[in-house]
């Protein structure tokens, strides 16, 4: 009788916001420890007008779409929203607060949770810990081990998308083969199943028949990390951008954001992405001003320094970090030649004006590759 209790007895339902792919690695950890993951429809015009409507007015993006998640969530009937936090100057510290006390005032019964990213793995522990409520730490460092293999897996799996996607010769066939392969991730139960669905997920993608002569322009994309990393905020950018035979690398992923912040120093391999930031932003930005400030005048300078043919900087309306950000990219004109777009993101965001605004800096990269090549032709013949 008590294993037939035991068998019927209700999971507790636990919902994550969105930002790209990054529900599909929590949903993969919590049903490892035996929780029941819930995500709610991913972020859509609804959410938007959601959260909108129940935000301050000069609260940024990230906020709004977050909260507008946990609204669809517990609709849902998700028993908990769980909130990433960090400490430091952004406004993500000061973030849960107001949407828990939001969700409170607008009568949605759920818990709230949150889990501090930069207490490291002890912090994960402790998050799985008070939401399952035992200390089975085998199960939960094997939890923990899952989130991080897939979340390695989905950002290997973006890479490889956009490089087929800027050369594929039938519009969406990359795309379609990557979804097919975000659902052999989600089918893993254990370690060994998502190794060997990421080794398969990878091969679907590369049958994407492609144009291995077509002349690609390489261009980072760099900003706040939120707007960077999900589909709806940045509208979806980096299709649109694959679409013009552009090949994008994100400055900034959530792989990188665990080598810094949760990853154990002696098992870090070469520089993490904020060691580099930290190097390279000095000319221009001694410290840390909060957010994702100082990693985003580094990557400038860093695809400067690789060659890129243009670096993309996507920030939310009202970020203070990226604001300081964009009032120091002039003063690095002195030293950084690369082609520079600045783009704001809001609820007023509008498709045609951003998709023109792409086109006219392709445009402009294009014209400007071409010009160097010319420029090392002619100095070849006059050499000789």
């Amino acid at each position: 009788m008590k294993n037939n209790k035991k068998e019927t007895e209700k999971k507790i339902k636990v919902a994550f916001p969105h930002m790209g792919t990054i529900s599909i690695a929590w949903s993969l950890a919590l049903k490892r420890i035996g929780i029941e993951p819930f995500i709610p429809p991913y972020t859509n015009k609804r959410t938007l007008s959601l959260g909108t409507k129940n935000s301050p007015e000069a609260i940024c993006l990230p906020y709004k779409l977050i909260l507008g998640n946990f609204i669809e969530a517990i609709e849902g009937g998700a028993d908990y929203v769980a909130m990433i936090t960090s400490p430091g100057i952004c406004r993500l510290g000061e973030y849960g607060n107001n949407i828990q006390k939001t969700l409170e005032d607008l009568g949605y019964k759920a818990n709230y949770i949150e889990l501090s990213l930069y207490d490291g793995i002890k912090g994960l522990i402790d998050f799985l810990k008070r939401l399952t409520g035992h200390k089975n730490y085998i199960m939960i460092t094997k939890s923990i081990n899952m989130v991080i293999q897939a979340i390695f897996a989905l950002d290997e799996m973006e890479k490889t998308l956009s490089y087929y996607r800027a050369r594929e010769i039938k519009f969406g066939e990359a795309e379609r083969r990557f979804k097919k392969g975000l659902k052999l991730i989600e089918s893993s139960n254990n370690s060994r199943e998502l190794k060997k669905n990421k080794k398969l997920a990878i091969e679907e993608i590369k049958k994407t028949k492609i144009d291995k002569d077509r002349d690609v322009l390489y261009v980072d994309l760099t900003g706040e990390i939120f707007v960077v990393l999900d589909y709806f905020s940045n509208q979806n950018i980096e299709r649109e951008l694959g679409k013009m035979g552009v090949e994008t690398r994100r400055s900034l992923t959530v792989g990188g954001f665990l080598r810094d912040a949760i990853i154990p120093k002696i098992l870090k391999k070469g520089e993490t992405h904020l060691e580099r930031a930290f190097r390279m932003a000095k000319p221009y930005l001694m410290r840390d001003i909060g957010g994702d400030s100082l990693e985003c005048v580094s990557d400038v300078a860093y695809a400067e320094e690789k060659g890129k043919d243009g670096i993309i900087h996507i920030s939310p309306f009202t970020c203070m970090p990226e604001i300081m950000s964009q009032n120091i990219f002039p003063k690095m004109r002195e030293n950084c030649n690369i082609p520079l777009l600045s783009l704001i993101m809001d609820e007023q965001t509008g498709k045609a004006g951003y998709i023109t605004r792409l086109e006219a800096f392709v445009d402009l990269m294009r014209r400007k590759k071409r010009k160097e090549e010319a420029e090392k032709k002619k100095l070849a013949k006059t050499s000789k």
